[in-house]
């Protein structure tokens, strides 16, 4: 599971999927005469006063919610849940009402600034409820029954063993045995099928709010929010995946190969996809958990970082601080004495505590904060590093007015996190006195394996996930045609087959928590592209000339200031800009990636000579 971000407000609003009451703007109603459209029209004194108020009530507001979410995540009881839904409820009703009320501003003519703020209110939200108040209720109801039917969803044995997706996913994870993870992977997917007339029905109330604030579906109101046109957004992506393609495909077949001689041609045959359940993962969007079956011979790098950091005495806290040099090196100044204090680093012996790795910004000033039970391994020593990404992207943007206390696009701050950690490679241990010697170029391939099992392989479904529910939404795909649109999507961007015969009773995207949960997914196929081209152009700043999969920005107060240039625009302007700032061009650039692979392409290209690939 990936560590994540503890949301802004923008990202709290959109995860939670809160609702907006599709109101349309006073400004919009037939008037009788002019002189009356002079007095109902607001002005723009108007709308720059209501962005002031909003925004300080949304500010006072985060700060209580916050408090409250990280109490119930650090001290869980039924009344720090309660608490904190409390809290999350008093946001929503805050927010759709302030959203409704930006919305009479729709024709009234403002400056720029105040035209994004009010833009990024609206836009904030997930699902545009029908102005219909029963319709609204039923809305909300169908939201909250399928993230409760998600959450709950276990698979029971026959002898009444009931497993929930944790330790189905262990088995996944772990498991060689062709039938045990089969088992697992049709006993967690069966559980969504029970979904599927409320997911139906919840398109049709959303798409029919998003159709009263004016956009074609509920798809192009999600689309709209990436500062271009919805149609050319999807179309950017589509170019960025094409980019990356042979690299994924290269991949897949060595992977496929490997497989192949695992479970036998008859299990995997060398020229159709991948059965779904053989890839270490419930949904076989990271591979990684398969690297011993794939792995290159001889690509032992020669040292483990989990050793090395026992041998040098790093404890926990030794740890984040280690981290927080990184970036001191860069000349961002220190964390503050209370993120010390305050951050949870080291799983509590008398309570329960949510231990997902998580970066928090209470305050939307200097409170923050990172929330991770914190295991002395190299992998929690890289993951730390990219927490204290959001964090260090948190304070830079503190400034800005609430509304633009986020990342540029939502891809952004995950990609951030995971440019950091781009960064943690043998030169730098080597640098901050971990690591003796740098292992030579031989010992690349491995390290480059294992990292495009989980970054390449990620990336087709990073892409297909909103690529289904854009044709849900449009009705491209009409609910009769659900999951076999799932399963074309899947073989055509993984090239991987459902492992059984699945039919129109199942309902399979519904496996994935961010289908039920109305999560757009397209953020992460974003963070994947954008943290290479992040990557190399802060190396090239660096004035690091060796090849990109080995560069470490540590130590580069260039790179660090050309990093804070964009991290302070928070979302104040459109990510284009953002991008600009550092990479010197506003177009995303797959090339990057590329780069970074590139020996491990040159590899894969040498095992799979003579083999069928594609599928």
């Amino acid at each position: 599971m990936k560590p994540q971000l503890k949301p802004t407000l923008l990202a709290t609003l959109i995860a939670g999927g809160f609702l907006l009451s599709a109101c349309q703007p006073a400004a919009e109603k037939p008037v009788e005469n002019n002189t009356a459209a002079a007095v109902s029209a607001p002005t723009a004194e108007e709308a720059t006063a209501f962005v002031k108020k909003a925004s300080d009530e949304m500010a006072t507001l985060l700060l209580e919610v916050n408090r409250a979410d990280w109490i119930a995540s650090n001290f869980i009881t039924e009344d720090t849940e309660a608490l904190s839904a409390a809290a999350g409820q008093k946001m929503t009703e805050t927010v759709v009402r302030l959203a409704n009320e930006a919305a009479r501003f729709n024709q009234t003519t403002v400056d720029a600034d105040t035209r994004r703020q009010l833009d990024k209110l609206k836009l904030a939200l997930t699902l545009a409820a029908p102005q219909d108040k029963a319709k609204t209720a039923e809305l909300a109801e169908l939201v909250a029954k399928l993230n409760a039917m998600y959450g709950k969803g276990k698979y029971c044995k026959a002898e009444g063993q009931c497993m929930d997706l944790g330790e189905m996913s262990s088995v996944m994870a772990s498991s060689r045995d062709y039938n045990e993870q089969l088992e697992m992977w049709k006993g967690w997917h069966d559980t969504a099928a029970p979904m599927r007339p409320l997911y139906q029905r919840q398109v049709e109330l959303a798409n029919e709010g998003a159709r009263e604030l004016g956009y074609a579906d509920t798809g192009a109101m999600w689309r709209s929010k990436y500062d271009m046109d919805a149609n050319a957004f999807a179309t950017e992506l589509d170019k960025q995946w094409s980019a990356v393609k042979p690299l994924y495909e290269a991949l897949h077949c060595h992977v496929r190969a490997k497989l192949s001689e695992k479970y036998g041609a008859d299990k995997v045959p060398l020229d159709k996809p991948i059965p779904a359940h053989l890839l270490g993962n419930m949904w076989a969007q990271g591979w990684g958990n398969i690297y011993d079956l794939v792995a290159p011979e001889n690509s032992d790098p020669g040292y483990d970082v989990t050793k090395l950091l026992a041998d040098k005495g790093y404890d926990e806290l030794k740890m984040v601080k280690g981290a927080e040099g990184f970036f001191t090196s860069l000349g961002f100044a220190p964390l503050p004495d209370t993120f010390w204090s305050r951050s949870l680093f080291v799983k509590p012996r008398d309570r329960d505590v949510v231990c997902h790795a998580s970066a928090w910004d209470l305050d939307s000033k200097d409170d923050l904060r990172i929330k991770m039970c914190i295991q002395k391994t190299g992998e929690e020593f890289a993951v730390i590093h990219h927490e204290l990404g959001h964090n260090f992207y948190q304070r830079a943007y503190k400034n800005q007015p609430v509304f633009y206390q986020d990342s540029a696009n939502d891809g952004f701050h995950e990609a951030i996190g995971d440019t950091i950690a781009l960064s943690v490679t043998p030169k730098y241990l080597q640098q901050i006195g971990l690591l003796e010697q740098v292992p030579d170029e031989s010992k690349d391939i491995g390290l480059l394996m294992k990292m495009a099992l989980e970054k390449v392989a990620f990336l087709p479904f990073g892409l297909l996930v909103d690529q289904w529910r854009w044709q849900v939404f449009s009705g491209q795909v009409t609910p009769e045609q659900y999951n076999q649109a799932w399963w074309q999507l899947r073989e055509k961007y993984q090239g991987v087959a459902a492992p059984v015969a699945r039919t129109e009773t199942d309902f399979d995207a519904g496996a994935k928590y961010h289908v039920p949960g109305n999560t757009p997914y397209t953020r992460y196929f974003l963070a994947h592209i954008l943290q290479f081209q992040f990557h190399k152009a802060l190396c090239e700043i660096a004035k690091d000339n060796g090849p990109i999969h080995r560069c470490s920005i540590y130590n580069s107060k260039e790179a660090g200031a050309a990093l804070n240039s964009m991290l302070e625009m928070g979302a104040s302007q459109p990510w284009q800009n953002a991008l600009q700032k550092i990479t010197g061009k506003p177009e995303m650039d797959s090339s990057a990636i590329l780069d970074y692979f590139a020996p491990l392409k040159t590899y894969l290209d040498e095992q799979n000579k003579g083999r069928s690939c594609g599928w």
